[in-house]
């Protein structure tokens, strides 16, 4: 699996011990010689040098022999790139993957692994680079954007940007309301059956005490067996309403293709209701596929095979959760509702190919390589 496809090789990277954060740590080596301070570097020669220097660095990242050492270091570099990125770049990244922009709104495909708002341990979020990329599209005048919603951190796909704070508000009212279509597209472990229907079961958040104590979204049914007989139970005070609907696009013996769209929008509602409610888990879910101990994700012999990994490198596999599309209702009178749709990260498609799911035509909208596994 590789990063998606807007990430262009060759990024200053920082945090890394072997590619230090700016082209001054870079070039400050050959600065402070005695050579050079008693001849300054002109821009040929800067570069000449700096060009040797990328060619020494990939001389000792050699390519691994073994195709299993491959796959696991593309999954390593992918996960951890975009937190070592520079502001600027990332923005100019966003930019070039911008799917729809008009006088209100900006979209963007959100890529894999970079958080929406900042937290402990976050070095880089959306909100941090929205006044850049205001400039970006506006001139050094524009003011910053606005969120008008949010995606986890590992999911992909569709997030919708607003330039003034009023149409934010007006968008994230009509999420609030649930006037806004959303469908997501999964990678799942296992099939579920049936192959479509409904999932209406409350959500509630839990302590889960193991060896490590920690927090989960679990489900809070409002019905349980008795004696062979279902019994309504009364419901917590704490349970969220939560409603998915599903259905399967593409499925193998191990695996399977959904699409789903949630009614509601409460946290982690997507993945607790595949992982607890159909026994389906996301690919790549290391926090919901097991209820009792925080570990990587437990995959069948069959999934590892195809996808070219041994167990104990399983945790490198990313969450395979893209929100795919959003239909927004017209935000002024005599204007038409507006569908947004976002193609799947390479990774995701690369992870269809490889495990031989594919998508109906009529669902296609244009990405060939994840209508046909089989190619590239």
């Amino acid at each position: 699996m590789a990063a998606p496809g807007w990430t262009a090789p060759g990024l200053w990277i920082r945090g890394s011990s072997q590619r230090r954060g700016s082209l001054f740590t870079l070039v400050s080596k050959p600065f402070c010689s005695t050579a050079t301070a008693s001849r300054p570097l002109d821009a040929q020669r800067l570069a000449e040098r700096l060009r040797a220097q990328k060619q020494e660095q990939k001389a000792k990242e050699r390519v691994p022999a073994s195709p299993v050492q491959r796959r696991v270091r593309e999954l390593v570099r992918f996960t951890q790139q975009l937190q070592r990125v520079h502001p600027n770049v990332l923005a100019k990244a966003l930019s070039r993957g911008i799917v729809h922009q008009d006088k209100d709104l900006v979209v963007i495909n959100k890529p894999y692994g970079l958080p929406v708002h900042g937290g402990p341990g976050v070095q880089l979020c959306i909100s941090d680079v929205l006044p850049i990329l205001a400039k970006i599209l506006r001139g050094h005048k524009a003011e910053p954007l606005h969120l008008c919603h949010r995606l986890d951190k590992e999911t992909t796909g569709v997030m919708v940007l607003a330039w003034e704070k009023e149409v934010a508000h007006q968008v994230q009212e009509l999420f609030r309301t649930r006037q806004v279509t959303k469908k997501y597209w999964a990678i799942t472990v296992r099939v579920p059956v049936p192959a479509a229907g409904v999932v209406d079961i409350p959500i509630i958040e839990k302590e889960v005490q193991g060896q490590q104590q920690h927090h989960k979204m679990t489900l809070s049914p409002s019905y349980r067996m008795d004696n062979g007989k279902m019994v309504r139970v009364r419901p917590s005070r704490n349970a969220h309403l939560a409603v998915t609907q599903y259905r399967v696009l593409s499925s193998t013996l191990s695996s399977a293709l959904l699409e789903l769209q949630p009614i509601t929008g409460i946290k982690h509602q997507l993945r607790v209701h595949l992982a607890f409610g159909l026994d389906c888990p996301v690919l790549g879910d290391h926090k919901y596929s097991d209820w009792n101990r925080l570990a990587p994700q437990k995959l069948p012999v069959g999934i590892l095979k195809k996808l070219g990994l041994p167990q104990s490198k399983a945790r490198h596999v990313p969450l395979h959760l893209h929100a795919r599309q959003l239909t927004l209702p017209a935000l002024q009178s005599g204007k038409e509702e507006l569908s947004l749709v976002c193609k799947p990260p390479l990774y995701f498609v690369r992870s269809l190919r490889h495990l031989g799911l594919g998508i109906p035509s009529q669902d296609q909208n244009g990405d060939e390589d994840a209508a046909h596994p089989g190619g590239r």
